[in-house]
Formats: structure tokens, sequence, C-alpha cells
């Protein structure tokens, strides 16, 4: 007997569904179809699956071609499954050509054709589809593109740039329907602006598309300037929509449940927070506050924003380009400790540590996937890991579409006073580096 395993999402069923099972069951004898999680989806980063895990096995089981039905759970059960049920073939899609070739080695993989002009990502954007337009000063999109497929309801269309030989070629990088020269027109174009340009404009261009009435998703800061922040705020409120700045950091499942932990008391009372972060690992940031944001997040939402003095000194080099950052803040029995370097090469860590234990981030902690707990008087490490997709901008836009469906203005992830805050910690911290440098007569060079 020839054994065929096929796996899939199976979502709002389609011909083309119904086509590759009926294809992988003339391949053998007996099909046994893996149908994905919610929970493997969700970490997987597919956001955009509409039909509960129940409807989908159901729809597979009407087709009639199924033998045997599984649930696939985890990355890497595609192997445990083809040696337990002694499989002979493998059957896929063809958009996942060459992915799954080192399962060769344990049985036939093949790669079907998939029904052309139909996928469960067309149906589920019949519906309202939000379209967004992109405002930049260069060719980086900010992952925009390729994250806002993974969201239901959203199409990127165009983009728009004062420089209009940018605009152009980002067009024809990205392969958009359009680069456009007027800010009215492409305004009228779209419902969602993402806002990457450098420094002060950036303030400009979401003040102009919330007055516009558009959703805005800015790089971060938006401005350093609570006041100008808090005003930017009330005009989306007043226009009915959605102002996010683009920190993905506190949108990540493993961040939340970081905090959560934290609060909660697993490492008992927090002492001390540690943070370390590379500006050549931010591939959007234009300038230090843009690397900046990410730390002093991280220690808003662990710490909360009742902090009561931050100290910066910087480090430059003989150019004088601000090289390395190092701020010190205080809360009232809570130290916590930001290191941002602009090229050199350090460490990338988050560390807390709490009266009866320490937790753990490693590397690139800002795209939290993993962490670990060492709790005093226990052996082991407590690990936490939650998978991690992209560069973590799909679980932003995710929220934000939730947001627009639940008709919410306010942000349950940063709210405006974490926001506020956010900026007052970053204005200070640079007021406080302005300061020692006026005091020197030379700024130290690395």
């Amino acid at each position: 007997m020839r054994r065929v395993i096929t796996y899939g999402t199976f979502d709002l069923f389609h011909k083309g569904h119904y086509n590759i099972l009926k294809r992988a069951k003339e391949l053998g004898d007996y099909l046994i179809v893996g149908v994905t999680s919610e929970s493997y989806d969700i970490e997987r980063g597919k956001l955009n699956v509409r039909d509960s895990l129940l409807t989908r096995i159901e729809n597979v089981r009407k087709t009639g071609f199924a033998d045997e039905i599984i649930i696939e759970e985890y990355q890497g059960q595609k192997l445990s499954d083809i040696l337990k049920y002694g499989v002979d073939l493998l059957v896929l899609g063809s958009d996942w050509t060459g992915k799954f070739d080192y399962l060769k080695d344990y049985c036939d993989v093949v790669y079907l054709e998939r029904t052309k002009n139909i996928s469960s990502t067309q149906l589920r954007t019949e519906g309202k589809t939000y379209r967004i337009g992109i405002i930049t000063d260069t060719l980086w999109d900010g992952g925009m593109i390729w994250e806002s497929r993974y969201v239901s309801g959203l199409h990127t269309l165009c983009v728009f740039s004062e420089n209009k030989e940018t605009a152009k070629k980002f067009c024809e990088k990205y392969e958009l329907d359009a680069s456009v020269d007027s800010m009215e027109e492409f305004l009228d174009s779209i419902e969602i602006v993402y806002v990457h340009y450098a420094g002060e404009e950036r303030e400009r261009f979401v003040r102009h598309a919330l007055s516009a009435g558009k959703y805005v998703i800015s790089d971060a800061p938006i401005s350093t300037d609570p006041e100008l922040l808090k005003e930017l705020m009330n005009l989306a409120r007043q226009k009915g929509v959605i102002l996010f700045e683009r920190i993905p950091l506190v949108y990540l499942r493993a961040f939340n449940q970081l905090a959560w932990q934290v609060h909660g008391g697993l490492i008992g009372k927090v002492m001390s927070v540690r943070c370390t972060i590379s500006r050549e690992f931010l591939p959007g940031a234009t300038d230090f506050k843009d690397v900046l944001i990410y730390p002093l997040c991280a220690v808003l939402k662990l710490l909360g924003t009742e902090w009561k003095e931050i100290r910066q000194f910087t480090a430059l080099n003989q150019e004088g380009e601000e090289q390395l950052a190092d701020i010190h803040i205080r809360y009232d029995s809570v130290l916590a400790h930001v290191e941002a370097s602009g090229g050199l090469d350090m460490p990338n860590g988050l560390v807390i540590i709490g009266s009866e234990g320490r937790i753990t981030v490693p590397d690139d902690w800002w795209n939290t996937g993993y962490f670990e707990a060492r709790i005093h008087g226990t052996t082991p490490l407590k690990r936490f890991c939650f998978n991690f997709e992209g560069n973590g901008l799909r679980y932003l836009l995710q929220e934000m579409m939730i947001m627009i469906s639940d008709q919410r203005t306010d942000n349950a992830r940063l709210f405006c006073g974490e926001s506020f805050a956010l900026a007052q910690m970053l204005s200070a911290a640079w007021e406080d580096r302005m300061t020692a440098e006026k005091r020197s007569d030379t700024s130290p060079g690395i």
C-alpha cells in the first residue's frame, strides 16, 4: 500500500483545495491530510485565517479523499509524521517548491501546481480592502509590502516621495501599482499611510495624512515634543482614525508574555533592567533617536511611566558622529541602563534582574520570540518560546485591523499616556546629552 500525506490550512475551502486533495489521492492508496492548528498558524505568522479548525477539518472530510485527518501543531512535525505513519510520498503545492527537498531522504516529495486564478487570500480580500500608501525618502519599505500580505484586507498600492526619482525607483523595485507625484492624489487613493521619512519631516507628513482622515503608521519617534505628539493624537481622535507609532515590539506575543511575567512577580521585585542595542540591526533607523526608541519603550513597558531622572552620556567618533549612547534611568527603587551603538560591534540583549531571579532575552530582543528565567532556588531554567515571523510589523497591522473593525481609536497595546511618557523620556535624555556636551570643551572620541 502506497501511503501519501499532504498538509494545508484549507481556509475558505475552494476548488483549488479540492483539486490538490483529489490529485494527492490519485498518487497513492491511502491519503493522510494534515490540517494546521490555529495556534500553529498564529505562531508562524499567518494571521488572516477565517475558518475555525473544526470547520476546516470538516471541509476536508466532506471531499471523501482523506482516509485519515491529523492536526499539524508545530514546525518540524512533517518529518515526525512521515516516520510515524510510514509515509511513501509527501505532496505539497508548487508555492513550496524546493523548501522540503530535505525530506527526500525519508520519502518521495512531489510539488503539485496549484489551480490558477483562485486562492484563499483572494477570497479573503473580496470584502473591504484597505489600501496602503507609503511616504518615503528612501528605497526601504520597512517590510510593509511583504508583511501586509499576512493580514487579511490589506493591499499596498502606491508610493509618494518629494523626490520623484526615488518614488519611481521604489515603485519599480517593489512592483507597486503606481508612484504618485501629487500628495492630494496620493491621499485620495488610499486609506492607510505609512510614513518613513527622516527626522522632523515625519511630523509634517503625519499631520497632513491625519488631516485628510487617513489611518497612519509612522516610524518612531514621530516627535520628541510630548505636546506636539499629544496634538497629533488628539487630531487622530477628532478625525476618527488611528495613529500608530511603528514599534512592533509592543505587539509581539512573547514580549507581552514577558511583561506579564515580570509584573506578576515571577522574579520577585524588579531591581534593574539592562538593555543593549546596535543600530546596524535596525535597517530603517535614520538617526540615533530611532534606535533609542526601542530600549526606552521596553523600559517603560516593564517599569512604568513614573521615572525620576535620566542621564545620557555620548561618545563620538573622530568625525563627530554619535557612536555610543549610555543612558541611566532612575525610578523610585529601580535602575535601568541602556546602551545603544551606532555601528560598534557590541552584544545585544535584555536582562531584567529581580530579588528572586532574572529574565534574559538574548541577541535581537526587540524581535522577542524567546526568553528564559532563572529563579533562585530552582535548578532548571524556565524557557518561554513563541515562534516569531517576519519583522514583527504584521502583528502591528493585525492590531490596527482589529481596531478598525471594532471602531476603536484607543490603542490598548501602547496607550496615549505611554506614548507621551516615551516622548518625554527621549526628550529628557537628549536634553541631558546636549547639556553634557556644552559642559565639556570636547566630546570624547572613540
